[in-house]
C-alpha cells in the first residue's frame, strides 16, 4: 500500500505512517498530503489532526473540510522531543511549529536568547542541524544519527505529549462500521439555538459527542464550519440549506513508541 505523510523521512507523521505500511512517500504540508489522497495519487495518507497539548492542528481541518476523503483509522503516537545539535554550542532552535509550542517552557527558561525558527517538520529542523552546526533541532532522540547530538531529552512540556494522527482514503472507502466517527456539517445559517439544536440532536438519542470544533467557512465573517464526531442523519434536517460531509467510522490505534 502508498501511504503519503508530512517529510522528509524521520517526522512523527512517519513514524504513525509506519504502523499503516512501510511504504511511505513524503509531502511538504497536510494539505498537499490530502490533495494527494484525493486524486488518488495515494491510497492512504496520514496527518496529525490533534495533540494533547497545542490541540487542533488546523490545517488538517481544513484541508478534510475541503476535500473528498474518508478517515479510515486513528492513530495515537507518544511525542518525545529531543533537543539535537552537533554541540551545544547553537545560535538558532529549527522544528515545526507545533514542536516548539510544544517545548515553550524549556526553550523559554534554558534559551531565552536563542532565536527559534519554525520550518516545515521536525524532520526538516534536524536536516538543519545536520547541515548547520549553528542551528540545532528537535525531533525523536532516535533521530540524532551519528552526526549530531541528544543535547537533552524529553524536553515537551507534558510528559503525557501524545498526537492523534488520521489516516484518509479516497471517499469510496468510507466505512460506517467503527468505534468512532467523524462528520463535518455546514448549516449555511445563523440564528439564536442553531448550536443547541445541533446539539440535541445527539443528546436526544443518548450519543456521545466526544469532541466538537468550529472553524471559519472562509465564505463569510461569522461562518463556521461544525465538526462532530458520533454524528446522526437527523442534522441533515437542520442544516438543509447547508451540508453534511460523513468522514466515515474507524477504530483508534495506538503506537507506543
Amino acid at each position: 500500500m502508498q501511504i503519503v505523510t508530512l517529510g522528509p523521512a524521520g517526522t512523527y507523521s512517519h513514524r504513525a505512517a509506519r504502523a499503516v505500511d512501510n511504504n511511505v512517500g513524503f509531502k511538504e504540508s497536510v494539505s498537499a498530503i490530502v490533495a494527494a489522497v484525493d486524486t488518488e495519487e495515494y491510497e492512504r495518507g496520514v496527518v496529525p489532526i490533534e495533540n494533547s497539548i497545542e490541540g487542533s492542528v488546523t490545517e488538517t481541518l481544513d484541508s478534510i473540510a475541503d476535500s473528498d476523503v474518508a478517515v479510515t483509522q486513528e492513530i495515537v503516537t507518544p511525542i518525545r522531543h529531543a533537543l539535537l545539535a552537533q554541540s551545544s554550542e547553537f545560535e538558532l532552535i529549527a522544528s515545526h511549529s507545533q514542536a516548539l509550542a510544544q517545548c515553550r517552557s524549556y526553550l523559554e527558561d534554558t534559551y531565552p536568547d536563542v532565536r527559534a525558527e519554525a520550518v516545515a517538520s521536525t524532520a526538516r529542523g534536524v536536516e538543519r542541524a545536520r547541515e548547520d552546526p549553528g542551528v540545532a533541532g528537535i525531533g525523536h532522540p532516535d533521530n540524532a544519527g551519528d552526526v549530531l547530538t541528544v543535547i537533552s531529552e524529553d524536553i515537551q512540556d507534558r510528559s503525557s505529549n501524545a498526537t492523534r494522527f488520521f489516516v484518509v482514503a479516497p471517499e469510496s472507502e468510507r466505512v460506517t462500521a467503527g468505534g468512532r466517527s467523524t462528520v463535518v456539517v455546514y448549516p449555511n445559517a445563523n440564528y439564536p439555538g442553531l448550536l443547541l439544536e445541533l446539539l440535541e440532536a445527539f443528546a436526544d438519542r443518548d450519543i456521545n459527542l466526544s469532541r466538537i470544533e468550529s472553524r471559519p467557512s472562509g465564505n463569510r465573517l461569522g461562518d463556521y464550519l461544525l465538526r462532530a464526531q458520533e454524528a446522526l442523519k437527523s442534522i441533515e434536517s437542520i442544516a438543509t440549506d447547508g451540508w453534511v460531509k460523513r468522514l466515515g467510522s474507524y477504530d483508534r490505534r495506538h503506537v507506543v513508541e
